[in-house]
Order: structure tokens, then sequence, then C-alpha cells
């Protein structure tokens, strides 16, 4: 787990000013993972104490443009965001629950999937997110 020097050096790394709600947002980030905004707010709270929601919205689009973490929003979910950056994985979600895992990608480099017709564009990511049950909803469909 990063330390507090750790995320200082990030943010300083993407040019980013070290500020409190800055390192307090990646901590939150990096022990969340996949987290949904109110969530990271709350925990930026419990170690901050009155922050804005604002102030973490901004904070969140920053860490998102500099690439220190990344935004993805399944199908019929908020927002949610991750540590996990640089590289072209995926996504299982919970149809039930809505919990969220990382799925590295099943074969080849990345983009992992080939598209039937690129139209002329060089693709960078391919951006795939299965849905189905965990397993404690599995469970609980199957009593």
């Amino acid at each position: 787990m990063p330390t507090t020097s750790d995320f200082e050096r990030m943010l300083r790394g993407a040019a980013l000013r070290v500020t409190r709600p800055r390192v307090a947002v990646l901590h939150a980030v990096h022990d969340h993972p996949h987290a949904e905004t109110e969530s990271i707010i709350g925990a930026v709270r419990e170690e901050l104490g009155g922050v804005s929601h604002q102030a973490v919205y901004d904070v969140l689009r920053a860490l998102t443009s500099a690439g220190l973490v990344r935004r993805i929003q399944p199908p019929g979910s908020l927002a949610r965001y991750e540590a996990r950056v640089g590289d072209n994985h995926h996504h299982v979600v919970c149809r039930s629950c809505g919990a969220v895992a990382d799925v590295d990608c099943a074969v080849g480099e990345a983009p992992c999937l080939t598209a039937s017709d690129d139209h002329g564009f060089d693709i960078y990511e391919a951006e795939v997110t299965y849905s189905g049950l965990c397993p404690g909803c599995s469970a609980a469909a199957d009593s």
C-alpha cells in the first residue's frame, strides 16, 4: 500500500500541486477500489473533516485527467474510481449487489480485442464489462 510520501511523489510526478485533499482522495481510491464518489467523500471526510462534495469532485477530475486514477462507469451504475491505471484491464459486475472486480485481458496484448472493422482508427484500448452474479448473490439465488 502506498504511503503519504508515495502519494505526494505521484502528484508531483503528474505536475499537480500537493494538497491535503488530493492526498486524501488518492488514499481513499487506493483503499477502496471501484468506490463510488459518495464513498470516497466519506473516506476523505473521515481523514480531513469538513471537505465539500465539490472539492472531492474537483480532485477526482484532476487526478483522472492526470492519469493517477481511472474513472469507470459500468452500465446501470454510478461512476466509480480505481487506482489501477496504465493497463488494459476490464471489469466484472454483479447484477444483483453491484460488486465490481478487475479482470485481466483474456489473451494477447493490449488491446486484447481486435475490432472486426476499425474504421481507420488506431485502437489503443478495448473496454469490456462482464456482468453476472457474484458468488454471494449466486449462492443466495440458489437457496
